[in-house]
């Protein structure tokens, strides 16, 4: 299993192929549908952005409330599709990465593959097990969203899937024509 230090190296990120297990040590940012929308009206106005997504990677998560002596409660991943509309845009702006779950649009998967990016996917209902991985979870912008805040979390062993790889590979489709073929 491979382990990916995030901020991740575009080489590195290029090398990866879908269906690939692997782990992340480092940081990244957290944002959901709200914090989206607005990163996404900013820019069509002109506006500066609250952050620079330049190489970033997000994870579309909303926490649920730490219990005393914790990081963070419950972190599952929301479901990808709903920030559809709004990723070609971000991933314009430097966006290299997303993690999540479930499918993605055809035209997230060009602009993925134009911008060299990579989709993760992590296991949805094990919120729980994922939040022991986040050691530190802060909020840079849009406090006001609560739970949708835009954070920066840092993890150690954050486990993922490479579900969609920079070249457009599919794990979800791949995964479905083998079952069929068997």
């Amino acid at each position: 299993m491979k382990i990916l230090q995030a901020p991740f190296n575009h080489g590195e990120l290029k090398s990866l192929r879908a269906g690939e297990h692997i782990q992340i040590k480092g940081h990244f940012l957290v944002a959901r549908d709200a914090a989206h929308k607005r990163l996404y009206e900013s820019i069509q106005k002109g506006e500066e952005l609250p952050i620079d997504l330049d190489g970033e990677c997000i994870y579309y998560m909303g926490p649920s409330p730490a219990r005393e002596g914790e990081v963070i409660g419950s972190a599952g991943p929301t479901t990808s599709g709903r920030m559809d509309i709004y990723t070609p845009t971000l991933l314009e702006h430097g966006l290299l990465a997303m993690i999540g779950k479930g499918y993605r649009s055809d035209e997230v998967v060009k602009s993925m593959v134009k911008h060299g990016a990579v989709y993760f996917v992590c296991i949805g209902g094990a919120g729980a097990l994922i939040s022991q991985s986040i050691k530190k979870y802060e909020v840079l912008a849009y406090e006001d969203l609560g739970a949708e805040a835009i954070a920066r979390i840092e993890v150690d062993y954050f486990p993922c899937i490479v579900a969609i790889d920079s070249l457009g590979n599919d794990f979800y489709k791949q995964g479905r024509a083998k079952s069929i073929s068997s």
